[in-house]
């Protein structure tokens, strides 16, 4: 897995314009490295702590979702024991939190910066990969 984001990546993890995403790497908020072509890129994980610290924007009050929500985002924490993991992850202004088997979190290789889709059905959140 590829460890950096294209600029529009990003914006989209972000939801904002990749133009955004280009002002706030040039004033040094998130951090980039040049790939063999030139081309910024951005740390995964970089991004995850980024996104952990900004505030988050109050979630709509009414939302007009299907019963199965998938929200793509960025994993901004992962804390596990033997038997459980914790998965935070940022989606646009939503936090999200699971807690799924520390085999499937293993599995997945989810860290933070891992790019990853919160599927939301009742009170159960299931964490997957998208499909490249």
């Amino acid at each position: 897995m590829q460890n950096r984001l294209r600029i529009g990546q990003a914006a989209e993890l972000l939801q904002v314009s990749a133009d955004t995403v280009r002002r706030l790497v040039d004033s040094g908020k998130i951090k980039t490295a040049r790939s063999v072509g030139g081309q910024r890129q951005i740390d995964r994980a970089a991004l995850a702590r980024y996104m952990a610290a900004q505030p988050r924007p109050e979630a709509p009050q009414v939302v007009s979702e299907s019963a199965r929500n998938r929200f793509p985002g960025i994993v901004t924490r992962v804390i596990k024991d033997g038997v459980a993991a914790q998965i935070e992850m940022q989606a646009g202004p939503y936090r999200i939190v699971s807690l799924i088997t520390r085999e499937s979190a293993d599995e997945l290789g989810l860290k933070p910066g891992v790019v990853a889709v919160a599927s939301v059905k009742a009170t159960n959140v299931v964490i997957e990969l998208p499909r490249s």
